[in-house]
C-alpha cells in the first residue's frame, strides 16, 4: 500500500499557548436561555432554563481548553454556541478579534470554517448511508474553494491517512468501524477545512478506557502537527488534566473556577472543585486511604430556578448569608493575588481561602 502524503497546513499565527499573543478566541459574557413555556395554541412563557449564564474566557492560539462539570452544567451547549449550532441570548464570541455573533451570510460562513466541531458519539454522529469518503469529503461542498473537486478524493485519502486509518477505507461505511475508528472520521472530518479552533465535546466519553487514550493521543499529535487551538469538554477529569493547559470549571451555567490545570488540580480554591478532584479515583491505596472524600449535600438545583447569589451555596459547606446576598465573581483569591505562583488562578467563590473542617465521624 502507498502512504498518501500529509497534508501540509501551516499553523495558525499567534504563536503556542502561553506565548502572551492576543487569544485566537475571547468569549465575553455568553448567555444562552431556553424559554420555558404553557399552553398549545396560545403559547405563553413562564420561564426559562439558564443553560449558560454569563461565561467568560479566553482562548490561546496552539493552547488546550478543558471544560469539565456534571452533566446537566451546559458544557455542551456552551459547545453548541462556540460552534455558531446554537445563537446567544446575550454575549459576544471574538474570533480573532471579530465578534461571530454579529455575522451572517458569507462573513459567517467564512469564519465556521475556522471553527469545527468533534461531536461526541460516533455512532451517531456518522451518517450510515455514506461513505466514510462522502462523509469527510462533505464539507468541500459546502466550502468548495478549499478542494476542488478533481483533488476532493485525494485530499480526504490524505486526512484518513493522518488520523491512522487505511487510505483504501475510503468507500467504505461507518457500520464497518469500531467506535474508535469512528471518532477518527469524525475529528478527519473536522480537519477536513484546516480549521484553527477544534471545539471537542466529550469526544471520548462513548469509547472504551484503552481506545480513549488513543484517541486523546491523536488530538494532541494533530494539535502539535496544525497547530490547533483545543476547546476540550468533557465529565472525567483525568483525561482533562492529561491533555489540557488550563482547565475551566462548570456549575448551573457559570465557569465557578478557571486556570492553569497544575493550579486546579493541586490547588483548587472552589468548593465544588476540590469535591469534584475528591471524586477521581486514586490507584494507589495508600494514598488513597488519606485522601479527604467531599460528599456534597442534597441535589443539583435546576437551572431553570437557580439559587440566588452563589448557585452552588446550597450544596457547600462554606455558605453564610452573604452567599445568599452576594453572587461571586471570578477573581484571584487574596492569599495568591500577586504572587505569580502557580497556584494563582480565578475562582468564583467569596471564602475560597477557607479550609473545609472535616465534621467528627466523617
Amino acid at each position: 500500500m502507498t502512504t498518501a502524503p500529509r497534508p501540509t497546513t501551516p499553523p495558525p499565527e499567534g504563536g503556542a499557548a502561553g506565548s502572551g499573543g492576543e487569544p485566537i478566541l475571547r468569549v465575553q459574557g455568553l448567555v444562552k436561555h431556553f424559554p420555558l413555556t404553557r399552553g398549545i395554541v396560545f403559547k405563553k412563557q413562564v420561564g426559562a432554563v439558564k443553560a449558560v449564564d454569563g461565561v467568560s474566557f479566553d482562548l490561546l492560539a496552539g493552547e488546550t481548553l478543558g471544560i469539565v462539570g456534571e452533566s446537566g452544567c451546559g458544557k455542551s451547549t456552551l459547545a453548541k454556541l462556540i460552534a455558531h449550532l446554537e445563537a446567544p441570548t446575550a454575549g459576544g464570541i471574538l474570533y480573532k478579534g471579530e465578534d461571530i455573533t454579529r455575522l451572517s451570510g458569507k462573513a459567517l460562513k467564512a469564519v465556521r470554517r475556522n471553527i469545527q466541531m468533534v461531536f461526541q458519539d460516533p455512532y451517531t454522529s456518522l451518517n450510515p448511508r455514506m461513505t466514510v469518503g462522502d462523509i469527510i469529503g462533505e464539507p468541500y461542498e459546502i466550502h468548495p474553494e478549499v478542494a476542488p473537486k478533481g483533488d476532493r478524493r485525494r485530499r480526504v485519502q490524505e486526512l484518513l491517512d493522518v488520523v491512522g486509518l487505511n487510505p483504501e477505507y475510503i468507500n467504505r461505511y461507518p457500520h464497518q468501524f469500531s467506535g474508535g475508528q469512528r471518532q477518527r472520521i469524525g475529528i478527519a472530518r473536522g480537519l477536513a477545512l484546516r480549521p484553527e479552533v477544534i471545539v471537542a465535546d466529550e469526544p471520548v466519553s462513548a469509547l472504551d478506557v484503552s481506545v480513549q487514550a488513543q484517541v486523546v493521543n491523536l488530538m494532541e499529535k494533530l494539535q502539535d502537527e496544525f497547530g490547533l487551538s483545543y476547546m476540550f469538554i468533557a465529565h472525567d477529569l483525568s483525561i482533562v488534566r492529561h491533555i489540557s493547559d488550563r482547565v475551566g470549571v462548570m456549575y448551573l451555567g457559570k465557569i465557578v473556577e478557571i486556570g492553569p490545570d497544575e493550579a486546579i488540580y493541586e490547588h483548587p480554591t472552589h468548593p465544588y472543585t476540590q469535591a469534584l478532584l475528591s471524586a477521581v479515583p486514586v490507584p494507589d491505596p495508600e494514598a488513597r486511604e488519606y485522601r479527604e472524600r467531599v460528599i456534597l449535600s442534597g441535589d443539583v438545583p435546576s437551572p431553570a430556578d437557580p439559587p440566588s447569589g452563589c448557585r452552588f451555596r446550597t450544596r457547600c459547606w462554606k455558605a453564610r448569608e452573604r452567599c445568599a446576598l452576594e453572587e461571586p465573581l471570578l477573581a484571584v483569591p487574596s492569599v495568591y493575588a500577586g504572587s505569580g505562583t502557580p497556584a494563582a488562578h480565578e475562582s468564583a467563590c467569596h471564602f475560597a481561602e477557607e479550609k473545609r473542617v472535616v465534621p467528627p465521624g466523617e
